[in-house]
This record gives structure tokens, C-alpha cells and sequence, in this order.
């Protein structure tokens, strides 16, 4: 063993109190503290239960090193001296193997190896630290996003005018492709908005070369739905359509003309727009208000959509525990 153990007073040196009290062990269970102690220190331990009643284990150990004295069923000690090899903390633990309660008197001394050492603070302190440590995973992770284009809808519809008996208005449903980021429409009452979609596209295409090179779908419907400038021409002479923009919930409404709730609107000879992903089906409605003319109506709709692609990586992961961690303040 590391201490030397004696009962031999030392008469030659004057003890320093550290600890005197006294402690209550409940049943079948156990009490412990601690004290710091310096190198070269010689400790002096006394202990009695005050009512002569054996513990089962009075243990005196260094933190973080190796046991350093124990006795079991007793119920005094005596001027236990025991040498300290090295500063450090440690622990005193008494255990009652009992049913009944036991009243532990305790004194502490210690008796410094020199002068420098005599003032050493024997309190111990804690503070919180992280344990660290890293594991092994396998995780999803996202390896690229293709942008798509898509132009998924180009359809002509007739809109009777007002006098037909089957009502003077008209729509369709239409989805928008899964992981849709944007989209636009185009709608067109007359053969001079088809005229003025077909040369902003060909202008699009003339000054668009690197980007038509990427996306060989890429039109003016694409530019409007990334937010790009667009030349489409407004038509100001012509005939004109009213539109409206539903989702499911509405579109019976418009039909039976009642009142609806709208998505987007307007009325115009052409008219285009930019808007946001929806979920679910949605309508496209149309108004004819002239009364004895049909209209032929046009509607394109082009999506922009990202689809991810997405691998397994392997990795690590950290996984960081907070303890409390004892210190002495010398």
C-alpha cells in the first residue's frame, strides 16, 4: 500500500482541524464527502457511532486512484494517521448495513510536511466539463439538385358568349409536377397574344444561348417562373377574356355562379404571371362577356421543379455528455 498507517501520536507537530461533525446514515444506505489533502500531509482520522452500534463500512479512498483504507462492522476509530502520498482529493464514505439510523461523529485533521504547506485549502470544488466521444453513422445527405423544366400544359378552350344556353363560361384542372419551386401561365384570347408569345420566345432564345444549352426546354414561360425579365408584349386592341385562378374547394362555385375564392385573377387580350407551388388540383376559369361571340382561349403552363437526389454518406457524429468534474483550489 501506498500509506503508511500508524496509531502512534505525533506529538512533535501541532494538527490541523479540516472537518468535525456529525453525520446521520439512514437505513441500508450510505453518506460521503470530500476533502483535499496535500502532499506529505499526514492525516488524522477519528470516528465513533454514537450509540456503539457497528457500521458495516468506514472507507477512506483516493478519487481517481487506488483504495486506501477500509474497515468493516465497527463502530470507533482512533487517532487512525494516515500518510498522503500525493495531493489530491478523496472520499470518505460510511455505509449502514442496518435498519436503524446511525449517528456518525467525526473529526479530520491533517498535519502538514512543511510550512508551505500549512495553509493548503482542503475544500473541494466543482465545475462542469464535456465528455466528447464520436460515433459512427450512416446518414442521408443531399448530393445534387437538377433543376427541371417542364412545360406541362398548352391547351386551347372555347368560351361561349352570353346568350348560349349552356352559360358563358368554361375551365379545366390541371396539377402542378411533384417538387414544383415555381411556375407560370400564359392565357391568350386572340391570335395576336399567340404572335406576341412566339416573338418574345424567339427574342428569348437569340440572347439565351448558355442557358438554352443547359435547359433545352428554357422559353420566356421558364424566365417568367425564375423571375426573369420577359418581353411578352401586352395587347391593348382585341378581344379579352376574364380568368381566375381556384383551387378544388372553389371551382363549384365559379361554375354555379356563386361566390368564390380565388387563387389569382384578371382580364386582359393576354396576360401572363409568375406564382407559387400549390399542393393538389387546381382550375383554371374562364369568362367570356362578350354576347354573341365565342372565344377561342389559349393557356400555357410551364413548372420549374428541383429533384433531389440524395446518398448515404458515411460519417461521424459527436455526442457531447456535460459532468461535473471536482478540483482544488491550490
Amino acid at each position: 500500500m501506498l500509506f503508511a498507517l500508524s496509531g502512534i501520536q505525533l506529538f512533535s507537530q501541532t494538527p490541523v482541524d479540516v472537518a468535525e461533525t456529525t453525520l446521520k446514515v439512514g437505513l441500508m444506505g450510505e453518506e460521503f464527502f470530500y476533502l483535499g489533502f496535500a502532499e506529505g500531509d499526514k492525516m488524522i482520522f477519528n470516528f465513533e457511532e454514537a450509540g456503539g452500534k457497528d457500521l458495516k463500512e468506514v472507507e477512506i479512498m483516493e478519487v481517481y486512484g487506488p483504495f486506501r483504507f477500509i474497515e468493516y462492522k465497527i463502530s470507533k476509530i482512533t487517532d487512525k494517521t494516515i500518510a498522503i502520498p500525493k495531493t489530491g482529493i478523496y472520499k470518505f464514505r460510511f455505509t449502514n448495513g442496518g435498519i436503524g439510523v446511525k449517528m456518525c461523529k467525526y473529526k479530520i485533521q491533517r498535519i502538514p510536511a512543511s510550512e508551505t504547506t500549512k495553509k493548503f485549502n482542503t475544500t473541494v470544488y466543482t465545475h462542469m466539463v464535456n465528455d466528447t466521444t464520436y460515433i459512427d453513422v450512416a446518414e442521408d445527405v443531399l448530393a445534387k439538385t437538377d433543376t427541371v423544366i417542364t412545360n406541362f400544359m398548352d391547351r386551347t378552350i372555347r368560351v361561349n358568349p352570353t346568350i348560349a344556353p349552356a352559360g358563358n363560361k368554361a375551365n379545366f384542372n390541371f396539377t402542378l409536377p411533384e417538387n414544383t419551386i415555381a411556375w407560370s401561365y400564359y392565357v391568350t384570347a386572340d391570335k395576336a397574344g399567340q404572335q406576341a408569345y412566339d416573338d418574345a420566345n424567339k427574342e428569348l432564345l437569340s440572347i439565351s444561348a448558355p442557358v438554352t444549352n443547359k435547359f433545352p426546354l428554357y422559353t420566356v414561360m421558364s424566365a417568367i417562373a425564375l423571375k426573369k425579365d420577359s418581353s411578352i408584349k401586352k395587347l391593348n386592341t382585341g378581344e379579352d377574356i376574364a380568368y381566375w385562378i381556384l383551387d378544388g374547394d372553389n371551382s363549384a362555385l365559379f361554375s354555379a355562379g356563386l361566390q368564390f375564392r380565388y387563387i389569382k385573377k384578371g382580364k386582359a387580350i393576354n396576360d401572363y404571371g409568375r406564382m407559387e407551388p400549390r399542393k393538389g388540383n387546381l382550375f383554371f376559369c374562364l369568362s367570356n362577356d362578350n354576347p354573341t361571340e365565342p372565344v377561342t382561349v389559349t393557356v400555357k403552363i410551364t413548372a420549374v421543379q428541383a429533384n433531389e437526389k440524395i446518398e448515404e454518406s458515411q460519417g461521424k457524429r459527436m455526442i457531447v455528455v456535460p459532468r461535473s468534474k471536482m478540483y482544488l483550489q491550490n
